[in-house]
């Protein structure tokens, strides 16, 4: 009995005179049960229709292999030294696990991750003040990157 008064909607009359409130209007009996009112043009999830399609390309996986193919031929059969090679990857790979050890050390000392942000926040400033605040220093910086960049492809261009 308790279960099936709970479920029914109850009017704003009913509500206004067991707590005396005066009704300033009413609304039907469907909009007071519902905690928001509902608008006419919404829609429900039910009527929302999703459809999910799966696309497959058949020359994704020829290209994929064409790919693999042609980096295996450009890299692991024109090297000579395979061995130097695989040292150098497990170089590469320690050096990297290496240097995140050591960062994640150095950040969790205190004082240290905020004494270092200063430091990286005066050389910026430092570097805008003497290459990028004026023209003639950003034109020697350009300089000095065009020498730097035909020193490292060892072009003279």
């Amino acid at each position: 009995m308790v279960a099936a008064a709970a479920a029914r909607p109850v009017s704003v009359r009913r509500l206004s005179a067991r707590s005396g409130a005066p009704v300033t209007g009413s609304l039907p009996a469907s909009r007071v049960a519902a905690p928001f009112p509902r608008r006419a043009d919404s829609l429900k999830i039910s009527q929302c229709q999703f459809t999910a399609r799966y696309f497959q390309k058949e020359n994704s996986s020829v290209e994929v292999d064409e790919l693999l193919d042609g980096i295996k031929e450009k890299v692991w059969d024109a090297m000579e030294n395979k061995s130097s090679l695989l040292l150098y990857a497990g170089g590469v790979i320690f050096t990297v696990w290496l240097s995140s050890a050591v960062i994640r050390a150095v950040g969790s000392v205190p004082l240290v991750p905020d004494l270092l942000e200063l430091i990286g926040l005066g050389y910026s400033g430092w570097f805008v003040y003497r290459y990028l605040l004026f023209q003639e220093n950003r034109q020697e910086l350009a300089s000095n990157l065009d020498a730097l960049k035909k020193r490292i492809t060892g072009s003279d261009e």
